[in-house]
């Protein structure tokens, strides 16, 4: 799978929870009770065809709360995004999906998180279909003598039950058309959004202060790098771990949508590197206990 793809299965401890109110609410079509009266029916002739609604209003406030806090959080942990747009939740039946089409401006990074009975599912299609980086920088190392299929052209990602998909939305990316079921309860249903507020996340007794410090110096050496003709696109999220004694034990890259406009892969690895090891040799203050950063590091052209 892509570098720019994150899954995390068994994401949500209390997932059925979130499934059996849906279901609760749904189980009986003749019942005509005001909570049912929910969907907007979302259809742009060619490109969307869903049905969906606010996903924090949908389910009861305890319930939701404990999932919406644990999406918030690892979004900080692990990419050092702060939030998440209010989310979505969807439900496609027979002849919805998503054409491709990418998310701009919403936030860095995507999400896709599945209530869907994927194991025990009655229909064809509904996975997230993202274009794959090889058809994103085509013509580097085209080969004419090579045919294409569609598992060559585009990854697909499974919805299943309780999965969390995070991805570059910059990425051409859409919802295979679901075929065979008109029934809610049968449907593939998801709740998504985007992970916004990217700002550096210190779980720790770290200061603030003498972090931005470090973050000065590291953007002074990176805008060097770029005067000498760096040129990427996209975030990187690298998670630093510091020992009370102040040394930094561990440089770890999290979340990565790094991309060179020539498709050069080399160039984005070579960059992760350099950061890792940049603040690998970087010595903090003596501190009562560990601490762990989240640093997001966003590359914009101009």
């Amino acid at each position: 799978m892509s570098r720019h793809i994150i899954t995390t299965d068994s994401f949500h401890a209390n997932a059925g929870a979130l499934r059996s109110h849906f279901e609760d609410r749904f189980k009986d079509p003749r019942e005509a009770r005001s909570d049912r009266f929910v969907w907007d029916y979302w259809h742009v002739p060619g490109q969307y065809t869903a049905l969906r609604t606010p996903a924090y209003h949908f389910f009861p406030k305890k319930i939701y709360d404990a999932f919406h806090q644990e999406l918030v959080w690892w979004g900080r942990r692990t990419l050092g995004c702060h939030d998440v747009s209010p989310p979505w939740m969807s439900c496609y039946l027979d002849g919805f999906g998503q054409e491709l089409h990418g998310d701009l401006p919403h936030g860095p990074w995507a999400f896709v998180y599945s209530l869907t009975p994927w194991t025990k599912r009655k229909f064809r299609g509904g996975e997230t279909v993202l274009l794959k980086d090889d058809v994103l920088s085509y013509w580097q190392g085209f080969k004419s003598s090579r045919g294409l299929e569609r598992e060559d052209i585009v990854e697909e990602v499974p919805a299943k039950f309780n999965r969390l998909t995070v991805f570059d939305p910059r990425v051409p990316h859409g919802v295979r058309t679901i075929e065979g079921v008109r029934d809610l309860l049968d449907g593939r249903l998801v709740i998504h959004g985007w992970f916004v507020q990217p700002r550096p996340f210190i779980e720790g007794p770290l200061s603030p202060r003498e972090l931005q410090g470090v973050i000065d110096d590291l953007s002074g050496e990176l805008s060097g790098l770029i005067e000498q003709g760096l040129d990427l696109q996209g975030m990187l999220s690298v998670k630093t771990q510091i020992a009370p004694s102040g040394r930094v034990t561990k440089v770890i890259a999290l979340g990565n949508s790094l991309r060179h406009p020539g498709g050069d892969a080399r160039i984005e690895k070579a960059l992760v590197r350099h950061v890792q090891k940049w603040l690998t040799n970087v010595k903090f203050k003596r501190q009562a206990k560990p601490t762990n950063v989240t640093l997001p590091l966003v590359f914009e052209s101009n």
